[in-house]
C-alpha cells in the first residue's frame, strides 16, 4: 500500500512538471511570461478576424496610470516560420492620431509599441511602433546602460518589410474621431531583425519582450505588459516570450 502510494505521488509530481513546461497562454496572461503558439502565415487586415487567432489567448496590458477613465488594452502573439504576429485591440473615445508618415515620433500620438529582445547577451532590440492610422516605425536599438538611440532599417523592401493593418469600432478610422476602441494587426519578418541573434527562433527559444500602448485621452496615459520605472527602453524589466 505504501508503495502504491510513493507510485502515485512521483507520477502526480512529473505531470505537474511537464504540464508547468508546456505552459497555457490561458494560464500565464498577465504574468511575466508567455508561451507562443506557433502558426502557419497568414494576411493581416487588422481586426483580427484570421483564424489563427483563436489559436491563442489574450494578454492583458494594464493601465499604469490612474485616470478618472480606465481603458482595457489586450494584445496576442502568434510566431509562424518565417516571422512573428501581433494583434492589439484598444478601448478608446478620441483617436489622438494626426501624424499621416512613417518613421516619425509615432509616440507623441495614440500608439501601440513592441519591444522584442531576443538575446539577453547583446544589449540591442527590435522597436516597433504603429498608429491607429496605420503608419509605422521600425527601429533597431542600441542601449548601453541606458544610453540609446534607434536606427531605422537599411533595404526596407521585399522580405523585410513587415505587413500591418489596423481598424477601428464604433467611429471612422481619421484624426480625431469619435470611437470605441482601435485595432492593430501586424507581422514582423525575421529577416528584418537581423543582425540580432537567438532569430528565428525554435521551440523552446527564449526572447526578452515588452509591449505598450500610449493614450492621449486624459494626458499621456501610458500601458505597459511588464510594469518599467522611467522608460519604456527599461529592458531589464521586458517579460519573457517562450516559442512552443
Amino acid at each position: 500500500m505504501g508503495l502504491l502510494i510513493f507510485q502515485f505521488l512521483l507520477i502526480t509530481f512529473f505531470t505537474g512538471m511537464e504540464n508547468m513546461h508546456k505552459g497555457s497562454p490561458e494560464k500565464i496572461s498577465g504574468s511575466d511570461v508567455v508561451i507562443v503558439t506557433s502558426c502557419e502565415d497568414f494576411e493581416v487586415s487588422g481586426d483580427g478576424s484570421a483564424e489563427p487567432w483563436g489559436k491563442t489567448e489574450w494578454i492583458n496590458i494594464p493601465q499604469r496610470v490612474e485616470k478618472p477613465d480606465t481603458y482595457s488594452t489586450r494584445a496576442k502573439v502568434l510566431y509562424s516560420e518565417t516571422g512573428i504576429y501581433f494583434l492589439f485591440d484598444c478601448q478608446d473615445k478620441i483617436l489622438t492620431a494626426t501624424m499621416m508618415e512613417d518613421n516619425l515620433n509615432l509616440w507623441e500620438e495614440d500608439v501601440v509599441e513592441v519591444f522584442l529582445w531576443t538575446e539577453e547577451d547583446f544589449p540591442v532590440y527590435f522597436e516597433y511602433e504603429i498608429s491607429p492610422l496605420n503608419y509605422e516605425l521600425p527601429i533597431i536599438v542600441p542601449n548601453y546602460n541606458g544610453d540609446f538611440f534607434g536606427w531605422l532599417p537599411w533595404h526596407y523592401e521585399g522580405e523585410r518589410k513587415t505587413r500591418h493593418a489596423t481598424s477601428t469600432r464604433g467611429g471612422q478610422k481619421e484624426p480625431n474621431a469619435a470611437i470605441e476602441a482601435w485595432m492593430a494587426e501586424f507581422f514582423i519578418p525575421y529577416k528584418l531583425l537581423s543582425p540580432l541573434q537567438n532569430v528565428p527562433p525554435e521551440p523552446g527559444t527564449k526572447w526578452r519582450a515588452n509591449m505598450y500602448r500610449i493614450d492621449y485621452d486624459q494626458g499621456q496615459t501610458q500601458f505597459t505588459w511588464q510594469k518599467v520605472s522611467k522608460t519604456f527602453h527599461d529592458y531589464k524589466k521586458f517579460g519573457t516570450f517562450i516559442f512552443e
